[in-house]
């Protein structure tokens, strides 16, 4: 997910040009106060005349308490934004109450529950909250980490390990696989030292991330370079699920791969790294036929 300026057109208009899954414009933390009003119809008019392609496109609006949350949403349902990304949330409420601005916006214009909702968790509370947040709504699609409020709230700050953020990251991600959403992780703002980036994604990856926040396409590649899976885990996946369909085939409740037993867990790790292969384009669904 590529976070860009909702201030600066340009990076607007070419940021397709890199493919990240999913781009981001912010009218929240990266837009100053006087620049809200413009951003806004910058943001409106991006989304409704930039051809995006298959590119999911949030945009991060300003918290409904402020002046400006309740004309953002606005401004962005009626350009046909995917998802409304929520900042600094904190409570189940906060949610449900972006739901019913996004519904009203939604009654008018005849398309109720077609925006979906992305809740960014910043602070020590949101944390506590993080499951309650995850399953406020039906339009919740995913949850995300924003690691540099959360660290000034817990009165603390980012190091390059990352233990500070720990805690936070492992119950954003149980909280989103206990609802069934996605989790994204936060951004990493050194781009002197990609070697860090990686080793951060590798983490976040093994927590069970869905994705990465970036900054930079320079970081795209990286991100997908770690999330793919290896040919060999590729195969082996194809395998399993293969044993798993033969066994349905014969009627058989028993799966067996080269003589070994296969549990429901494997099978469904084989299913998530074919799921991740599809998605990074170096396996096809026709493929596995």
């Amino acid at each position: 997910m590529m976070f860009v300026p909702g201030n600066n057109p340009g990076m607007m208009q070419d940021a397709f040009i890199y493919g990240p899954d999913s781009i981001m414009l912010d009218l929240e933390d990266s837009v100053t106060l006087a620049e809200k009003d413009t951003a806004r119809l910058l943001v409106y008019n991006a989304l409704r005349t930039v051809d995006y392609g298959n590119i999911e496109m949030v945009v991060r609006i300003n918290p409904l308490s402020t002046p400006y949350g309740h004309k953002d949403v606005e401004a962005v349902v009626k350009a046909g934004v995917d998802v409304v990304r929520m900042p600094k949330t904190e409570t189940a409420d906060e949610v449900r109450e972006v739901e019913t601005a996004i519904e009203k916006v939604e009654t008018e214009l005849g398309c109720v529950g077609r925006t979906k909702i992305m809740a960014a968790v910043e602070s020590a509370l949101g944390v506590v909250n993080a499951y309650a947040i995850a399953t406020a709504s039906k339009r919740m699609m995913g949850i995300a980490l924003g690691a540099e409020d959360y660290c000034a709230n817990l009165k603390t700050q980012r190091t390059p390990e990352g233990t500070e953020l720990l805690l936070a990251r492992q119950t954003i991600v149980v909280a989103a696989r206990a609802a069934g959403i996605d989790c994204i992780d936060t951004v990493f703002s050194n781009l002197n030292d990609m070697d860090a980036f990686r080793r951060e994604v590798e983490t976040i990856k093994k927590l069970g991330f869905d994705g990465k926040s970036i900054i930079n396409p320079r970081q795209i590649e990286i991100v997908n370079e770690v999330f793919t899976p290896s040919q060999k885990d590729i195969d082996k996946a194809v395998a399993i699920v293969g044993a798993l369909h033969e066994a349905a085939r014969r009627g058989s409740g028993v799966i067996a791969l080269n003589g070994k037993m296969i549990d429901k867990p494997v099978v469904i790790r084989a299913q998530h790294t074919i799921d991740l292969a599809i998605a990074a384009g170096v396996l096809k669904k026709e493929d596995l036929s």
